[in-house]
């Protein structure tokens, strides 16, 4: 019975599901070999190269790929000039000496993803490698860095070890190294000498993240520009740490036990070139004194941060980005200059604290204002009066009721264009909204009304969210729609419709009117919105003589019909209508019209 009934319309019935693909996601940490040659010549081609080791891929440039094939053992008939070898995603678990020594050309060697051991490794493995460059032992077993590593090296990959010891010579004395991965490893401060990089002055990038660090290391590269410190166990920076970085650009200490009490004044102050601070995940009371100057993203959320005082925050001229959600933060800890100065200052998030209203002294040039999850209760005239250039706010969460909206609120917000006030507690549609809005979203409140003029002058709105309220037909006014000239979505499900709303816009695209209590479509219902393409009235009350075929005929633009959940049926036997025999003459007879169609 219900096939027959969607055979009657010639668009797409029910829900179009969209397809989802897994992707491999590469970790901000990670360093991956930069160049996997197996993609540029197939394992069983490798005859440019007669004597190329069974199932490696050789090209004459002296690339040799031998990855992927659950090799247990070195390789014994590597080409002597070969200058890159890659032997990753093996099952390698010991080298010995003589079988890498008589390699003596090579540049890179990759052996992540093995089972290596440091008994399977001997200190002295890699000292005949004299023109090394690289050198990639991710993710293998070892408990102990090498002892020693050849002077030309130029980045050394031991992320995803059992590491707990790094020896002086591991990567000092190697004046061309660039970039040190140890992250993932089982460091702690006792294992790594007070010299790690003496003579090792060019280092750009070291990454130290998840370990079991407490302090900072010491005597830091002056060339680092990045420096990952992440999901250690943090509690000190001992003073100077950083006062020789002055080239230093990223610094990630999120996810540590650092306290205020656990730096000084002058922590960060000599980091001139600092541009990404994240301190999240932390102990901090509140902002750190001091921060550098030119910091352009500061992260401080997920902290026990109370107070934003006077003058922390206002040396950092160029601070575009300020992340304080998760915090303990109420309106009268927020000193009403905090943010004077900030002209670049343009996104900060404030949700998840305590604030109980609008804290007072915005950032003037502030764009994306984030203060969902508060316990906000009302927004007064001036609460927003000087924030003009603001774009997006999100008020969401709060507690703020439709009576204690000011008309006036928004009124210098005019380049406003997302509003969200969903989550609170709007008995009726609020007055005052901005006239330039593209998106308002009021789902999940107790709205029971559309009142005349709430919406006029919207022309400019594309997308009104209204769903889970207690909107009726009876409570929408006549003209509410008229001036919204733009919208493409209107979304009113989960409320009390027991119609289709009636003089929709005729932009509109995509109308979601699923859980309510409609019992009928009218042949008209959708002649204000010839441009539709999505009709969602799933789980609504309609009868399956409620509907007629001309009714979305005329749609030409109609992509998905979303019906699904209604015609209930009373029994046909219990009405005497028909057998059984007679309901399955009905089902082929359905069939065949739709394959007809």
């Amino acid at each position: 019975m219900y096939s027959k009934f969607i055979i009657q319309f010639p668009v797409l019935w029910l829900l179009v599901l969209g397809s989802s693909r897994i992707q491999g996601q590469k970790d901000e940490d990670s360093n991956e070999f930069p160049e996997n040659s197996s993609e540029m010549l197939n394992p069983e081609s490798n005859s440019l190269v007669p004597d190329c080791p069974k199932k490696c891929s050789c090209l004459p440039e002296g690339i040799v790929d031998c990855g992927g094939f659950s090799l247990k053992e070195f390789p014994i008939d590597v080409p002597e000039l070969t200058n890159h070898l890659s032997l990753q995603n093996n099952q390698i678990e010991e080298i010995f000496p003589e079988e890498l020594a008589r390699l003596y050309s090579l540049e890179t060697l990759n052996l992540q993803n093995n089972r290596l051991t440091s008994k399977g490794l001997p200190e002295e493995a890699f000292e005949q490698l004299e023109n090394l460059n690289y050198l990639y032992l991710a993710n293998n077993q070892l408990t102990m860095a090498p002892k020693f590593l050849p002077n030309t090296l130029i980045s050394a990959d031991f992320a995803a070890n059992n590491l707990t010891k790094i020896y002086e010579l591991t990567f000092g004395q190697k004046p061309n190294l660039r970039s040190v991965y140890l992250h993932n490893n089982k460091l702690e401060d006792a294992g790594l000498p007070e010299n790690m990089f003496n003579g090792s002055s060019n280092v750009e990038v070291l990454i130290m993240s998840s370990n079991f660090l407490k302090y900072v290391p010491k005597n830091l590269p002056r060339a680092l520009y990045k420096l990952h410190l992440k999901n250690n166990k943090l509690e000190k920076i001992p003073k100077g740490a950083f006062s020789e970085l002055s080239e230093l650009r990223e610094l990630y200490l999120q996810n540590n036990k650092l306290t205020n009490e656990g730096m000084d004044n002058e922590t960060f102050w000599k980091l001139s070139s600092l541009e990404y601070l994240d301190l999240s995940s932390n102990n901090l009371s509140h902002i750190p004194s001091g921060l550098p100057r030119n910091v352009v993203l500061l992260h401080l959320e997920k902290n026990a941060i109370k107070t934003i005082g006077k003058d922390v925050l206002t040396q950092i001229r160029n601070m575009e980005y300020l992340l304080l959600h998760n915090n303990k933060l109420k309106a009268h800890g927020i000193d009403p200059l905090a943010f004077h100065g900030l002209k670049k200052l343009h996104t900060v998030h404030l949700y998840n604290n305590q604030l109980d209203r609008i804290p007072s002294g915005l950032p003037r040039r502030v764009k994306t204002l984030m203060l969902l999850h508060n316990q906000i209760s009302e927004i007064n005239r001036n609460d927003f009066a000087t924030t003009y250039f603001l774009e997006d706010l999100n008020l969401s969460y709060n507690k703020i009721t439709s009576s204690q909206i000011h008309r006036e609120a928004f009124r210098k917000l005019r380049l406003l264009k997302s509003l969200d006030l969903s989550g609170n507690n709007l008995h009726t549609l609020p007055y005052g909204f901005p006239k330039n809005l593209h998106s308002l979203k009021l789902k999940v409140n107790e709205i029971s009304s559309i009142p005349r003029g709430t919406l006029s002058g919207m022309s400019k709105l594309q997308e009104l969210y209204l769903s889970n309220n207690k909107l009726k037909v009876s409570s929408i006014h006549s003209e509410s729609w008229r001036d919204l000239t733009s919208l493409k979505i209107l979304d009113m499900a989960g409320n009390q419709l027991t119609a289709i709303p009636s003089d929709l816009p005729e932009s509109l695209e995509y109308l979601y009117l699923q859980n309510n209590k409609i019992t009928t479509v009218p042949e008209d219902a959708f002649d204000s919105t010839p441009n539709i393409k999505g009709i969602y009235l799933r789980f609504n009350k309609i009868a399956f003589n409620a509907v007629k075929e001309s009714t979305f005929q005329r749609l030409k633009q109609l992509q998905v019909l979303d019906i699904e959940g209604n015609f209930e049926f009373s029994d046909p036997l219990k009405n005497g209508d028909h057998s059984d025999e007679e309901m399955e003459e009905d089902e082929d007879e359905g069939e065949q019209d739709v394959e007809e169609k």
